[in-house]
């Protein structure tokens, strides 16, 4: 009975394994690759792991290295394994480090399962053994059976090269790998300082380009053998999964720069340039893609535009080299090895070539090629254009002698015109300076003239204003000489009176008094009292008008000095006094103005002829009637830092068409001999030296308004 039941477990058991491929591992294995002998979980999806283990849904694969496309789910893989050897602690090994997770389900000797979970969502430091790849310790005893469950998630495309490897075998892989990928980093950073060193002495933008495209091609290769996330972000679990995608996008965007710059695209296929834009603007998609999370659809459209941009990039370099651009060879030689490479290294993941050293590295193989290629070409191409420039600086040099043998012939010839033109320009600048001696003469004895005219109109009127206060003087002279002879001859009737001996006191009063009833004293003191107030106000109106004349007429012309605005004002209408006429109102309007640094005796003659003009046009208008108005205002200007001087009249007003021409020399409006025409002129050019300016306001039969501004101080 116990041999029955021997027997039955034994046909239950072996029926069960029947399904198996299993994994034989004796004391010659080393390493063993076991992709054969997995079967895949092809039932429902979201089942337990104990509905799993209990499912006969599993297919076996029929490829050593089974490549599983890319799944949106979890794979489930059954594994069975039968130890033979000696051994019993064995590696199990998944050489495809860009896998997001990996869990290994291991048998107990009870039949219980547990899990051990790797991935790229951990710290690298926290895994057993520090490489890439997935590494598993799994212990078997000798010429015992096991069953391993593996279960795989990644958003990238899910290839599974599977080994079980003793301790010796594992580590010389570990070596080789090492030593393969080491190789490969050291040529492409050499490359890079090399070419970068190059780029900082010849100013090639191209070579700029490669080495961005040799580091990020690098960096790329590095990701994908998973040494990126090994020694650059071993602390950024959650980079790790979008590192192979993000410098996979830069690594096509660096080429494609690179491309372009190196096959001068712009000038030998100008019209690539749409589809090199498209290319980037999609690897640039991709890219905001993997930020926002979506790393499966962005490594499906990274691949998709990496493949598409690579051929039409081969395609149109070729149709550039046999357009005659010779270092385009390098690039389509170059190319198209790492397009083997790539196309190599896919077989192997399909299974249809062997999965060994050289099918697992054959895109760093190639890509070094293509790296040393490159470079060459770019040392090529910086050698014809050194060609180029140096016949084309032999063809300058030619040129340039040429040009200077032509130069000396002319700088004879033209030696000889300029002394002739010298000889004209000569004569011609003699005659200019005569004719400019001449013109300066004119305007000397012009401005001389106006201010003659301006002295004869002061004279003319001082002359009026001081004749009626002599006339007072003098007109008092003879009746005040009178009345002293009286006033003397009574003194001498008064002396001989009070002297005579004969006459009493009383007689001599009586006579004094009746003396000086005759005389009329009383009468006599008034009038003297009023010639002598009359004398008095003569001549301190006389001495007035010479006050204003002296104040007028300052001759310190050359130097600045602070003098009062108001007084220059109040002494130009005292000389002008003679000039208004009844029936016109005069206003003033001084403010308290600080005195300004100023030529005092050249504003005088602006005042002089602005308000000569004023009172002209208002006896043009009214002539000899009433209703003339003369205002004369003063006042701080804007910030304290400049004064106005506002002079306005209600005359015949100045036309528009006119006003801009009033301070051009010879223009007046006056009738001939009534003005020389530089009165404004020189009023103008006298503020304008003052750092200040002048405004007109005017209207036709209504008046004008003339605004003077100038500076408190003059800032030299």
């Amino acid at each position: 009975m116990r041999l029955w039941i021997i027997l039955l477990s034994f046909f239950v058991f072996a029926g069960n394994f029947q399904s198996y491929a299993e994994v034989i591992i004796n004391d010659a294995t080393h390493r063993l690759t076991v992709g054969k002998s997995l079967e895949r979980y092809m039932g429902k999806e979201g089942v337990s792991f104990a509905e799993i283990r209990a499912s006969k849904d599993f297919k076996a694969l029929d490829s050593e290295v089974p490549n599983l496309g890319i799944s949106p789910s979890d794979i489930w893989l059954r594994l069975p394994v039968t130890n033979q050897g000696q051994a019993t602690d064995l590696l199990l090994e998944i050489a495809y480090p860009l896998l997001d997770e990996v869990e290994l389900f291991v048998p107990s000797a009870s039949g219980e399962y547990h899990s051990i979970k790797l991935g790229e969502h951990l710290v690298f430091s926290k895994r057993q053994y520090k490489i890439p790849n997935y590494v598993f310790d799994i212990h078997l005893p000798e010429n015992s059976s096991q069953v391993f469950y593996l279960r795989i998630n990644s958003t990238e495309q899910i290839i599974l090269p599977v080994h079980i490897s003793n301790e010796l075998g594992f580590v010389s892989q570990v070596n080789r790998d090492n030593l393969v990928s080491g190789i490969y980093i050291g040529i492409v950073f050499i490359m890079a300082i090399y070419n970068l060193f190059l780029f900082f002495s010849v100013r090639e933008r191209g070579y700029l380009y490669y080495v961005l495209y040799v580091l990020f091609a690098g960096i790329t290769q590095m990701g994908i053998k998973g040494y990126s996330f090994q020694y650059l972000w071993p602390d950024w679990p959650s980079f790790a999964t979008k590192g192979p995608i993000i410098f996979g996008c830069l690594s096509g965007l660096s080429a494609l720069l690179f491309a372009y710059s190196f096959l001068q695209l712009k000038k030998n296929a100008p019209h690539a340039r749409r589809f090199f834009c498209v290319f980037i603007v999609l690897f640039t998609i991709s890219l905001f893609m993997v930020i926002f999370g979506w790393e499966q659809q962005a490594f499906l459209c990274m691949q998709l535009v990496t493949g598409v941009a690579s051929l039409y990039v081969l395609y149109i370099s070729y149709r550039v080299m046999i357009n005659g651009f010779r270092p385009a060879r390098y690039f389509v030689f170059g190319w198209t090895i790492l397009l083997l490479g790539s196309v190599v290294f896919l077989l192997k993941d399909y299974g249809l070539l062997e999965y060994d050293d050289f099918t697992s590295n054959a895109v760093q193989l190639a890509s070094v090629i293509e790296m040393a290629l490159l470079s060459f070409g770019l040392a090529y191409s910086i050698n014809i254009l050194k060609e180029e420039k140096e016949v084309s600086q032999a063809r300058e040099l030619a040129i340039s002698l040429e040009n200077e043998r032509l130069i000396r012939e002319q700088n004879i010839v033209l030696e000889q015109k300029v002394e002739e033109r010298t000889l004209e320009l000569t004569q011609s600048n003699e005659s200019l300076q005569t004719t400019l001696t001449h013109l300066k003469e004119t305007q000397s004895q012009l401005v001389e003239a106006e201010k003659m005219a301006s002295l004869g109109q002061l004279t003319a009127g001082v002359a009026h204003e001081i004749n009626n206060p002599i006339n007072f003087v003098t007109s008092n002279v003879a009746p005040l000489k009178r009345d002293i002879k009286m006033i003397w001859e009574m003194v001498d009737e008064v002396e001989r009176l009070a002297l005579a001996d004969d006459l009493s006191n009383s007689e001599k009063q009586a006579r004094i008094k009746a003396y000086k009833q005759e005389l009329d004293v009383d009468y006599l003191k008034t009038e003297v009292d009023f010639l002598l107030k009359g004398m008095h106000d003569g001549a301190h109106r006389t001495a007035e008008i010479v006050k204003s004349l002296r104040i007028f007429s300052r001759v310190d012309e050359d130097t600045l000095k602070f003098a009062d605005i108001n007084e220059g004002l109040e002494s130009t209408m005292v000389i002008l006094n003679s000039l208004i006429r009844e029936g016109v109102e005069v206003e003033n309007s001084y403010a308290d103005l600080p005195k300004i640094e100023c030529h005092a005796g050249k504003l005088n003659q602006v005042f002089l002829n602005i308000l000569t003009n004023a009172i002209y046009a208002i006896n043009k208008k009214f002539d000899n009637k009433a209703g003339g108005k003369l205002k004369i205002e003063t006042g701080i200007y804007e910030d304290n830092s400049f004064i106005y001087i506002k002079i306005a009249d209600n005359g015949i007003g100045i036309p528009k068409e006119i006003r801009e021409k009033i301070f051009e020399p010879f223009f007046t409006t006056k009738d001939v001999g009534e003005g020389t025409g530089l009165g404004m002129s020189i009023a103008y050019n006298t503020i304008a030296k003052h750092h200040g300016k002048i405004l007109v306001e005017s209207e036709v039969g209504e008046g004008t308004i003339f605004t003077l501004i100038l500076p408190i101080q003059q800032n030299i």
